[in-house]
């Protein structure tokens, strides 16, 4: 049975009284401070393209993305660990040390992602539309809904015969994981099946 698509924060179409007035269909990202980030919690981070921009998911695109990805995901005190591309934006779960660390790691990302695809489009520009969006994962349960949604997302929006990776998304982590909640807890959660990435490698014999 094919698991129905889970709820986390994203962007996109209007609801009633909810947020600034703006001009466009897009809800912006708030750009109040940023709150103190405690290093035993990973995130989950969401980066959108301007409505100009090329679909990432094209070939020629991802090709540059996926090397931009990798390159940027290892910076310090900051780790991608997982990511998913898809048309207009992209998931992400990264590991930072603290606020520092999580902002240096976001913007140094953002701009390897923003040249790896004006280079694939051959364009020149702004790529994303806003801030990043960043939430801590405290719990195993949260950690694994996320980390569910970003590697069975193109689940939900193609008819699929049997499980397969997404080759827009990472088939396994990018960085290895330090924090206990997405190294072991994760794995621990009663939240549900495994991502099917992780079917091959992590289900217990």
């Amino acid at each position: 049975m094919t698991p129905r698509q889970l709820e986390l924060p994203t962007w996109g179409g209007r609801r009633k009284g909810a947020g600034r007035k703006a001009k466009g269909p897009l809800r912006r990202v708030s750009h109040r401070p940023r709150p103190a980030h405690l290093a035993r919690y990973p995130l989950h981070a969401v980066l959108r393209a301007r409505p100009d921009v090329p679909p990432l998911r094209k070939r020629a695109v991802m090709e540059k993305l996926r090397q931009a990805l990798r390159a940027g995901g290892l910076r310090g005190n900051f780790r991608l660990v997982h990511y998913s591309v898809q048309g207009n934006h992209l998931h992400l779960v990264v590991e930072a040390q603290d606020k520092r660390a999580l902002s240096r790691g976001m913007q140094g990302l953002a701009v390897r992602v923003a040249r790896a695809v004006n280079r694939a489009a051959g364009r020149s520009g702004r790529v994303f539309a806003d801030h990043y969006f960043a939430r801590e994962l405290k719990t195993p349960a949260e950690v694994r809904r996320a980390v569910r949604y970003l590697l069975d997302n193109h689940l939900h929006h193609r008819e699929a015969s049997a499980p397969q990776t997404d080759p827009c998304a990472s088939s396994a982590p990018l960085a290895g994981p330090r924090t206990w909640l997405l190294s072991v807890g994760w794995l621990k959660s009663r939240a549900g099946p495994l991502p099917v990435a992780y079917w091959p490698t992590l289900l217990e014999p």
